[in-house]
């Protein structure tokens, strides 16, 4: 013979929580400045190399760091439990 079990509801729960996906919003958008600062602007005569622009603190310096810390944002949004 065999019992009969009590259904019982099943929860559903969310992986994350409003916290995680702010988080992730703000990885994002710090992601995004990051690559556009990288990509830079347009120069002003395509044919003169200007190394001014190509080796700027911006693009060497700054937009790496806004990419680093967007991933270790985006790590801290996907590690973090929510509540």
């Amino acid at each position: 013979m065999q019992e009969k079990k009590a259904h019982q509801p099943v929860q559903k729960t969310n992986l994350f929580g409003k916290e995680n996906y702010i988080l992730m919003l703000v990885g994002l958008v710090v992601l995004a400045l990051g690559f556009i600062l990288m990509a830079g602007g347009k120069s002003a005569n395509p044919k003169v190399f200007d190394p001014k622009e190509v080796y700027s603190t911006t693009r060497i310096t700054i937009a790496p760091i806004l990419i680093i810390a967007g991933f270790l944002i985006e790590i801290v949004a996907i590690m973090k439990k929510p509540k």
